[in-house]
């Protein structure tokens, strides 16, 4: 496996997509159930080949991650070649977790409190499972208005 199965609530979610992932397999409802009983180990297979797929068209698609921590943000833009990282660092007694602390560092990014250290990196491994590390740490994905915000404050 590239990445890890999908959860139970992401598999009933996506029961659809898996159902037609299935029928490509030549798979219907029925043998799914028998496989299930019969061959735990072959759908288990299955679901792990769909999860793959899954997790890759979803990181193929991602451009931006972020990580909140209690005084800290990680962001993170990930380009084709390389990716980008924009850190944050309170270095006074503010809880960014909270909608107030956000807020606060959002309307006081130049604050002397408020460190932000810029950098770029190519992947050292293939985009797709650098940006699922840093998913499976805690980042999120994110549409990107936040690093746009503090990228052209410090350019």
């Amino acid at each position: 496996m590239k990445y890890r199965q999908l959860t139970k609530e992401q598999f009933e979610n996506l029961h659809e997509e898996f159902a037609h992932f299935l029928a490509t397999q030549s798979i219907d409802a029925k043998e799914w159930k028998q496989m299930k009983e019969e061959k735990p180990a072959v759908a288990e297979d299955e679901m792990n080949v769909f999860s793959d797929i899954v997790w890759d068209d979803a990181l193929t698609k991602t451009c931006y991650v972020e990580h909140f921590s209690e005084t800290s943000v990680n962001l993170f833009k990930c380009d084709e070649e390389e990716i980008h990282r924009l850190a944050i660092k309170i270095s006074w007694d503010i809880n960014l977790l909270e909608q107030k602390g956000f807020e606060w560092l959002m309307q006081n990014p130049m604050d002397n409190s408020v460190e932000i250290f810029k950098g770029s990196k190519p992947y050292t491994e293939e985009r797709n499972t650098e940006i699922f590390d840093l998913i499976e740490k805690g980042s999120t994905i994110s549409k990107g208005e936040i690093f746009e915000y503090f990228d052209q404050l410090v350019s």
